[in-house]
Parts: structure tokens; sequence; C-alpha cells
């Protein structure tokens, strides 16, 4: 009852004189956890996954968490998740990160262009996924992980081994093409001795390196399909199909490692609708804001154990 009477006397005199106990105090931890160096709150890190077109959504996400000071010390992201942590650690202003997102096509960062995909269903013939470097590369340059604003990791696959690829370290573009490198659809990606393809495979939601890179506390941001809604029309639609298939299944025991969660509703929107970008950015916009009180009681309270230890410090001084 002290500890409560103290920070509610601790709260700020201009506070809203209607507002709750209960409000003030959660005010007043909410600015002890913003304001708090990383040795007296967990090392949050923010979790983006896979889901193709869908993935856009990660973008609003990453809006509303930055404008209410939500602390993030580092980024994972597989597939277009990879893409926009890519561009959201190394630094990309959020008004420019949202116009690169809402400018995404299913062809302006690879080839499946109409010939392409002729090529690719009559001949058997894969396709290159080097526009997607490219593409990536007008936004953040030659980049190296070690260059990063903030800690960066992305997943890839081995496709003759199956094993998750992490990477930390080299060149950041070449990486995130790897890591959204579809199979079936994209040659596998030849780097560093191995052949690569898409991460959302085998990791769809990349907790497990987001640990890696030390978080003590994760923040997803999912969007899944719902696949029991998608009729295929083609073979390609079909193989989409079976990836989303295979990431919802790994989707429900990664959820259960990431401390809290973030689903924009966008398990309708197919690999092919892009004209639905924007839809896809503002329902991130929405998700993230509906569920961003949620998410500072939940980091609030994981938080607790460390920033009491300083406030026994400060009592003693």
């Amino acid at each position: 009852m002290k500890l409560l009477l103290a920070l509610l006397l601790a709260a700020p005199a201009y506070a809203a004189p209607d507002l709750s106990a209960e409000a003030l105090l959660r005010d007043h931890l909410w600015r002890e956890v913003r304001q708090a160096p990383e040795n007296r709150r967990p090392k949050v890190g923010l979790v983006l996954s896979a889901g193709s077109l869908r993935g856009v959504a990660h973008a609003g996400v990453i809006q509303v968490l930055e404008d209410a000071g939500f602390p993030i010390d580092s980024v994972v992201g597989t597939s277009m998740g990879a893409v926009m942590g890519a561009l959201y650690a190394s630094g990309m202003p959020l008004q420019r990160l949202r116009e690169y997102a809402a400018s995404i096509r299913v062809g302006s960062g690879n080839d499946l262009s109409s010939a392409r995909l002729i090529s690719l269903l009559l001949f058997d013939r894969l396709l290159s996924s080097e526009k997607t470097e490219l593409l990536l590369r007008k936004g953040i340059g030659g980049i190296r992980f070690d260059q990063t604003l903030k800690p960066f990791a992305c997943v890839a696959m081995d496709v003759y081994t199956g094993e998750a690829i992490i990477f930390r370290d080299g060149d950041v573009a070449k990486a995130v093409r790897a890591s959204m490198n579809l199979p079936g659809i994209f040659r596998p990606l030849e780097y560093r001795h191995r052949f690569l393809v898409d991460g959302g495979v085998v990791d769809y939601i990349p907790v497990d390196a987001s640990r890696l890179l030390g978080a003590e506390w994760t923040i997803a941001s999912v969007t899944e399909t719902d696949y029991t809604a998608a009729r295929p029309q083609n073979v390609l639609e079909s193989l989409m199909q079976v990836i989303d298939i295979r990431g919802s299944y790994l989707s429900h025991e990664q959820r259960k490692q990431a401390d809290f969660i973030i689903e924009p509703p966008v398990g309708d929107i197919g690999m092919f609708e892009d004209h639905r970008v924007v839809e896809a950015i503002e329902k991130g916009i929405i998700a993230a804001s509906t569920r961003l009180e949620a998410a500072k009681e939940s980091l609030i309270l994981a938080s607790i154990p460390k920033l009491t230890d300083g406030w026994g410090a400060k009592a003693v001084k």
C-alpha cells in the first residue's frame, strides 16, 4: 500500500484530476519503463512474421509502437517481415517506411511478370529473386548488419538440409533476399555455401532468433493467412496455399514463445492482391492501436522486478 501511495504521489501534478488511481499508476510506470536504461527493464525484441504481401501490415504496427514511444531494442523478421524489419532497423524514417510499404507490388521486387510465369509453368524454369535485392538496396543501400541502428536478424532456410539459417552479420540486402526467396518459384539463392529459400517455411514467427539477439521480452506482429477461406485457382496459388498451411502449423507453436502478439486481420489478403497493400498497412495500425495499452501493461509487469531494484537504490540515497 505504501508503495502504491508513493507511486501515486510521484505521478506528475499536471495529470487530469479525473483520472483514476489505477490510470495514474499505469501512466507513471509506463514513463518509468520508457525512460529506463536497458539494465532497468527487459530488453525488448520486435518479431515480424512471414506472410507474403500481408506482411506490409508490419509497417502499420511499427508506426504505432514508435509513436507510443515503445522501447524496441532489436528487430527480427522472416520473409516480408525481414523486409520491413530491415528498413526499420536501418533507421528509415517512419513516413518513408510507410511509403515504401505502400509501393510494394507483386512484380516490383521480383521477376513475377507474365512472361516469367509462363516460363516457370511451361518450361519448368525457376525465376530469379535478384530484383528483390536491388529494390531493397534502393531503400537501405549496402548496409551491413553491424551498421543498423537497431540490432537486426533475419531467417532463411537451407533447402538441402532443412535448417533455419539466422543471419546476423554481413550484407543485409543479400540476407533479406534469401529470407523471402519463395521455394518452388525462385531459384534457391547460393550464398555462403548454402542454397537458401524463404525462412517462413521453417521459422514463421522467429522468436527464437530474437532471443539470440538478447531479447528478454518479445512482441510479435503476426500476419497469418486464413487458408481455410482460400480457393486456389492456379498452380502458383496452390503452391502458396501449401506454404501458408505450413506457416500456420509453425505459427501455432511459435505464438507460445512470444510474450505479446499483435495480429492485424489480413488473413483474407492474397499474394497477388497488391491493390490492397494500403489496406493491409491500415489494418496494422488499427490492430496495434487496439492492443497498445495491453502491450504496455504486459511490458510494465515484466519490468517490475528490475524497476523496483532501482527504486530501492533511490530510497537509500
